[in-house]
């Protein structure tokens, strides 16, 4: 079964700053959010990857002073970046317009044009 997880600008917005806001400690959190309600293995993968990115970057925070630096400020700021176009973007599905089922008739008949008491 396709199931939608629909959210609103408030919502991207409130994920997209607790994954910034955190410093990327918990960039996994929306991702582990969207893989519960919608349980599609690619949100699962999703979720997956920025764990192994915040069990990564808290090992490389763990080097020695002038080692990594450079390389942990890269990854970081790519990661963060990739979470707030995701969160922003394509993660959740758009929200259903109120008139989706207006023009698609219903169980009945279309009429004839005209007035049916004279036919």
């Amino acid at each position: 079964m396709h199931k939608r997880l629909e959210a609103g600008w408030f919502q991207r917005l409130a994920w997209s700053v607790l994954a910034v806001g955190s410093v990327g400690l918990l960039v996994w959190l929306p991702f582990l959010y969207v893989a519960i309600r919608r349980g599609r293995g690619s949100d699962w993968g999703a979720f997956g990857a920025f764990a192994l990115y915040e069990v990564g970057s808290l090992a490389l925070a763990d080097l020695p002073e002038g080692t990594g630096e450079t390389t942990l400020g890269l990854v970081a700021i790519a990661s963060l970046g990739l979470a707030v176009w995701l969160l922003l973007g394509p993660l959740f599905d758009k929200p259903t317009p109120r008139n989706a089922m207006a023009g698609a008739g219903g169980p009945w008949p279309a009429q004839a044009p005209g007035n049916p008491y004279m036919r």
